[in-house]
């Protein structure tokens, strides 16, 4: 249990770290910095990303799920604003960043669990 905790939080700051390197207006100084950010990301997507959802659930409905895109944006800049090191810079480089960011976490975490 400790161990999948450990790769899976070892993989999103991975990811965190190539989406770093391909937007522009998000930056992270080390792989540490990725490795605390990914952290908090987990602990943001677990206590406020719900409340989020539930707070937003008619707009989400009105658009076909699509604002739960926003969503991660919001709570990939509010992990910004939290982690030293790591930086959002702006909306635009939040919701793209969100995106490409589940896309690699979803597409690295499907890897490890077919080895």
């Amino acid at each position: 249990m400790l161990i999948h905790f450990i790769l899976s939080l070892l993989v999103n700051a991975a990811a965190l770290y190539v989406v770093s390197q391909l937007i522009p207006g998000i930056r992270l100084d080390d792989f540490t910095t990725a490795i605390m950010a990914a952290f908090v990301l987990g602990l943001l997507n677990v206590f406020l990303r719900p409340l989020l959802t539930i707070l937003t659930l008619p707009v989400n409905l009105l658009t076909f799920g699509l604002f739960s895109y926003v969503l991660s944006a919001v709570v990939l800049w509010v992990a910004g604003r939290i982690v030293p090191g790591f930086e959002v810079t702006s909306f635009v480089s939040a919701l793209v960043g969100a995106i490409i960011l589940a896309f690699l976490s979803s597409l690295l975490q499907t890897i490890l669990k077919g080895k």
